[in-house]
């Protein structure tokens, strides 16, 4: 997956990506991922994700790792940096909103609120 890092989320998955707000500092993707969809590799920087509808996916990491979750209606999430690839595994559809930050040097931080 490699070869895909610094793919934008929002061209390589137009079809559920789409920017809702931008300017030199962060911006807002709202994606909607329906049940069996798997997005095409993308990168992103340090974000933050909004869970407007939950459920199940699966995560293709950039190392080759998979690894499977579930993300809860409600949830605020910090994410560092990553290039990736995610699959919904549920039976609805995914719906957030990420705020990617811009022009931050990242930090650890925790991975929820």
């Amino acid at each position: 997956m490699a070869a895909a890092h610094g793919q934008d989320p929002a061209v390589v998955n137009a079809k559920t990506i789409k920017v809702q707000f931008e300017n030199d500092r962060v911006r807002v993707l709202e994606a909607n991922l329906p049940p069996g969809v798997k997005e095409q590799v993308h990168s992103h920087p340090a974000y933050v994700i909004y869970v407007l509808q939950g459920g199940r996916y699966r995560n293709y990491a950039s190392d080759g790792s998979v690894t499977e979750g579930e993300l809860k209606t409600g949830e605020v999430l910090f994410r560092e940096p990553l290039t990736h690839a995610a699959e919904n595994i549920g039976d609805k559809p995914l719906h957030m909103i990420l705020v990617e930050l811009k022009g931050e040097k990242s930090k650890e931080a925790p991975t929820s609120r």
